[in-house]
């Protein structure tokens, strides 16, 4: 057995993988039930039979691998990669960005897996791109060589976020002015659907009441005036930063999105002007359309990819 594990800011997820590379003893967690990763992952394998026991791991971590030392701004968690393969009793440990290991999965996913948003046919080999919100927005790109599939992970959800419209302009300065500068995290994120329908209350003069990401979704769908222009607005700038990833990548083989929030809601954002705001490049709206944008729905998406790196190829789904 190997272990997967997708350590994200709020909850974390675990898995094995057996000799056929199929995915077992899937479990989830609460991250403020633990006061590491390392606590969380041995209270998962104490789960396990002591056969079960790994040998060899791939983790996710929503952060920057940059060195030894791995820092979760989100959660404020850190650990050595070193000491944690030790902690484990592991022989090899590969330590990678979240959706750095959603990146390793995007050539992989069937067509029931995606729900697809527009665009074109994807060009073969074609480079690929990922973000998604949930805690945070992660974002990372897969491009194709000579030497095959190779990720570029970053922290592209921590770009200055951009305005179109003269309201969109009016809701960054007000976070500006509260956070200084205004990331897409910032915004597009759960945390950042509560704060832009906090500063739509403002602007309307209405006191915000106070409301977790679910909440707000929750109103939106029901059709409540003020959170229904929260999620609109929150999908016309995650269509205005996935068309800046693809601009920015040359993402000709598509664009995927994944995390905690959208998988939620594709009625929603299907009836978005998400793929008109992707679109929306001025003279390169012709390159745009020809983008396919699509939805991850299959749950977990990192594990497809951090399997693959364990070296596993036929991953059943």
């Amino acid at each position: 057995m190997d272990l997967i594990a997708d350590i994200g800011a709020t909850n974390s997820r675990c898995a094995l993988v057996d000799q056929q590379g199929r995915i077992v003893a899937e479990q989830a967690f609460k991250n403020t039930d633990f006061d590491a990763p390392e606590s969380l992952l041995k209270s998962y394998l104490s789960q396990r039979r002591s056969s079960d026991q790994p040998r060899s791991a791939a983790i996710g971590v929503a952060a920057p691998i940059l060195d030894d030392r791995v820092r979760m701004i989100n959660i404020g968690w850190q650990f050595s990669q070193s000491e944690l393969r030790k902690q484990l009793g592991l022989n090899r440990l590969t330590v990678v960005n979240d959706f750095a290991a959603i990146a390793f999965s995007l050539p992989h996913w069937q067509e029931d897996e995606l729900y697809h948003l527009g665009g074109g046919a994807a060009r073969p080999l074609g480079t690929l791109a990922c973000l998604g919100p949930g805690s945070g927005l992660g974002v990372a790109s897969l491009i194709h060589s000579a030497e095959g599939w190779n990720v570029v992970a970053g922290e592209g959800g921590h770009v200055s976020l951009a305005a179109q419209t003269d309201m969109e302009a009016e809701i960054i300065a007000m976070i500006r002015h509260e956070y200084d500068h205004c990331s897409a995290e910032r915004v597009l994120s759960g945390n950042g659907l509560v704060l832009l329908y906090e500063c739509q209350a403002k602007r309307a003069k209405r006191k915000p009441a106070k409301l977790t990401p679910e909440q707000v979704t929750a109103l939106a769908v029901e059709g409540d005036a003020l959170a229904s222009e929260t999620l609109a607005m929150f999908f016309r700038f995650l269509g205005g930063v996935a068309g800046d990833l693809a601009l920015t990548t040359g993402a000709t083989g598509g664009v995927f999105i994944a995390g905690g929030i959208v998988p939620q809601l594709l009625d929603e954002i299907a009836d978005s002007e998400f793929r008109a705001r992707f679109e929306s490049k001025g003279r390169y709206r012709g390159y745009m359309e020809r983008i396919p944008t699509a939805v991850i729905v299959k749950p977990t998406p990192a594990f497809r990819g951090l399997t693959r790196l364990l070296g596993y190829r036929d991953t059943p789904a």
